[in-house]
């Protein structure tokens, strides 16, 4: 019997997920059935997820490496970083831009008292950081030994070592020819692996949103409810309106079609929570389903899971305002402006793994002044929004690998 496509499996993983979650949270956290499932569900969950990071760090430093070999190759290097880079930051302006005005207009907050939150806060330890201390430790973190970078999984160092090497080979032309031969076999290999890996992924999708259905506690989410529905309204339109709407303007590929060949690593991203484990399943969709060239797609993704984070840009800026009416704190204009460019810069420093965005979040509070400790406020909705911001963050990327292409190739889909 022929076994439905990938994408079927996955759907019904998802759909098996959230019905089986919801099925165990009626019975009770504290019932065995509930505890036996969650313990297997985790089981399953966290092994998918250790495959997806066991080939993360080889996978990103061949991509980048042999993607910026080929781009160099063919002469198109210069376009294809402008185009990258400045689609990047348009889109987390963009985003942020979104959460401020969103802000302005349903004033999230306004009303609640800190001392609601108090327990949460005297048992969150909030690591004091000022965004001078966070630039000069960022900066640091981008160059390092890449052996101890890829040994410690520094995603970000192993970017940049990747870029270095990718160019030194360029340079060095048919003197390291072999080298880039090596590494091409290598990405070769790697991909192999993830296709085995993603044999098991609708099993390990439903096993992460069963446990996210059991372990979310949703009592506290009528507190904070506002907050919830102008942040998750904020990246639904962010990814179903402004982002397709660009892919659309720019490339003339219909959302529905987008949606289609994105939706293995959209659901992905929403079941992980990690832009960086989707990494593997975002290069198989934009090459095999959205057709963006393989030197463009391994340069444009890896390097946007790392840096481009329109959802959790948008998602600190919105948090920052929200803190700031809660405290009762009026930003002006230009204090806003100060959240709007440290939530742009957070967001790139941000590793991407589950509620990495929390730790950055630090810098975003205290760069108006706003008390750090309130980031515990946070903590009980923050796992719920992140698989929404994730998915934001994997969705700009791959709108990004097409847009960059336009550019580049200066092809119509239609």
């Amino acid at each position: 019997m022929k076994l439905p496509s990938l994408n079927t499996q996955i759907l019904l993983g998802a759909f098996f997920g959230l019905s089986i979650g919801l099925i165990l949270v009626s019975f009770g956290k504290d019932s065995s059935t509930t505890q036996t499932s969650l313990y297997v569900a985790n089981l399953i969950g966290t092994l998918f997820i250790d495959l997806l990071k066991m080939v993360l760090i080889p996978l990103v430093f061949t991509s980048i490496t042999v993607g910026v070999a080929n781009l160099q190759a063919h002469q198109q290097i210069h376009r294809v970083w402008i185009s990258t880079l400045s689609f990047f930051a348009f889109s987390m302006f963009i985003a942020i831009v979104l959460a401020l005005g969103a802000n302005q207009l349903f004033h999230p907050g306004q009303g609640l008292h800190l001392n609601m939150f108090q327990d949460a806060m005297n048992h969150f330890d909030a690591k004091q950081q000022t965004p001078a201390d966070f630039f000069t430790k960022f900066l640091h973190g981008l160059f390092m030994n890449p052996v101890a970078a890829l040994a410690q999984g520094e995603v970000l160092a192993v970017v940049i070592f990747a870029l270095f090497l990718g160019i030194a080979l360029v340079i060095g032309g048919e003197r390291y020819k072999n080298i880039l031969v090596l590494l091409k076999e290598l990405l070769d290999i790697i991909m192999q692996m993830v296709r085995w890996i993603m044999t098991i992924a609708p099993f390990g999708i439903m096993a992460l949103l069963i446990k996210l259905m059991v372990t979310q506690e949703l009592v506290l989410l009528a507190t904070l409810g506002e907050f919830v529905a102008v942040v998750t309204g904020c990246l639904l339109l962010h990814g179903i309106v402004i982002l397709p709407l660009i892919l659309y303007l720019v490339t003339g590929m219909t959302p529905l079609r987008f949606w289609r060949g994105a939706r293995e690593a959209l659901l992905t991203a929403f079941a992980t929570s990690s832009s960086s484990a989707t990494l593997p399943i975002t290069l198989r969709c934009v090459e095999h389903n959205l057709h963006v060239r393989k030197e463009i797609a391994q340069f444009v993704i890896p390097l946007g899971a790392t840096i481009n984070m329109d959802g959790t840009a948008l998602y600190e800026a919105a948090a920052a305002l929200f803190v700031a009416n809660l405290v009762g704190i009026d930003l002006n204009f230009m204090q806003q402006l100060i959240v709007l460019f440290t939530a742009m810069f957070a967001a790139i420093g941000a590793p991407g793994i589950p509620s990495a965005g929390m730790v950055t979040m630090v810098m975003v509070l205290q760069s108006v002044g706003l008390p750090a400790e309130a980031i515990a406020i946070l903590l009980p909705i923050d796992r719920l929004l992140d698989t929404l911001r994730t998915t934001a963050n994997v969705e700009g990327d791959m709108v990004g690998s097409l847009v960059v292409q336009k550019f580049v190739k200066g092809e119509n889909y239609v």
